[in-house]
């Protein structure tokens, strides 16, 4: 299991290939980036803030509640924190497992529990100003989106 919080950019391409077993019959990835346009209004930028010793002992208990969840082989999740433009990748995701069923749940999964749990604080840039984003559209409960 791999987790870090970094102040570059993500090398998807690069993480790709980290889980390789002939046990493994599923990778699965999920890129969350950064898009134009957040609640209906033009974003011109992100920052993501973070307590990274914390943030990284919580991502520690994501990987470990996904793991132990779904049985997937293995998951790395690395999350950035900084000024990103639009179209930089914020967080990056890779289950590894024998069936493609637990990968898919186990990033879905994660990217929820992240933002469930993780203090990592996203500020939005707009042509009316900033703002930090605060609500969690998922019932911690039930880890769905409400």
């Amino acid at each position: 299991m791999i987790c870090k919080i970094v102040d570059a950019p993500i090398e998807v391409e690069k993480l790709i290939g980290t889980f390789e077993s002939e046990s493994l019959g599923a990778i699965c990835s999920f890129t969350g980036m950064v898009r134009s346009e957040s609640r209906g209004q033009k974003v011109t930028h992100l920052e993501y803030h973070t307590y990274k010793e914390m943030a990284e002992k919580k991502l520690l208990q994501v990987i470990s509640e996904a793991k132990e969840r779904f049985k997937i082989s293995d998951l790395l999740i690395i999350h950035r924190i900084g000024t990103l433009q639009i179209g930089e990748v914020a967080v990056f995701i890779l289950a590894a497992s024998a069936h493609r069923d637990a990968a898919f749940k186990a990033c879905r999964f994660s990217i929820d529990r992240i933002k469930q749990i993780v203090p990592i604080w996203k500020k939005e840039f707009g042509e009316d100003g900033a703002v930090w984003i605060e609500d969690c559209p998922i019932d911690a409960n039930e880890n769905k989106r409400v």
